[in-house]
């Protein structure tokens, strides 16, 4: 049986705290989009397909250390692919050991078990600061 969006939301949450981007990432669809409506200029706003997905997510972990996803609230949505997530990262900037805390929405459609566009909405220029004005990631 299919994971519902809220299955495949949490079963991300556990992946990302286990720092196993290569199973996080395969949550994707080989098709998928992932979209950064907010991204800062020079960052992109769209990847598409999970190789793409793949390329700016693997090396996460060297970047920010999250240690804990807290103030989780799901809306489900009319449509029963989708749902709207609010949550809070939080851990360490891996260079420099300064403390991460990012408020997040994202939007998840999940089709067959597979997130097929995942639209992820935060504060780049929070983000930016957090991590000294270097590279911004999701």
């Amino acid at each position: 049986m299919p994971y519902t969006p809220t299955d495949v939301f949490h079963r991300a949450i556990e992946l990302l705290l286990a720092k196993d981007m290569a199973a996080f990432i395969a949550l994707f669809a080989p098709d998928a989009v992932m979209e950064f409506p907010f991204a800062p200029p020079g960052q992109p706003t769209r990847l598409e397909g999970r190789a793409a997905v793949h390329d700016y997510l693997i090396h996460y972990p060297d970047l920010l250390d999250v240690r804990e996803i807290g103030d989780v609230v799901l809306h489900e949505t009319t449509d029963p692919e989708v749902i709207v997530t609010e949550f809070t990262a939080s851990g360490v900037v891996v260079a420099g050991g300064r403390p991460y805390r990012l408020r997040y929405i994202a939007v998840l459609t999940v089709r067959d078990g597979q997130l097929v566009h995942y639209r992820d909405y935060w504060n780049p220029l929070a983000a930016q600061e957090l991590l000294g004005g270097g590279l911004v990631r999701a």
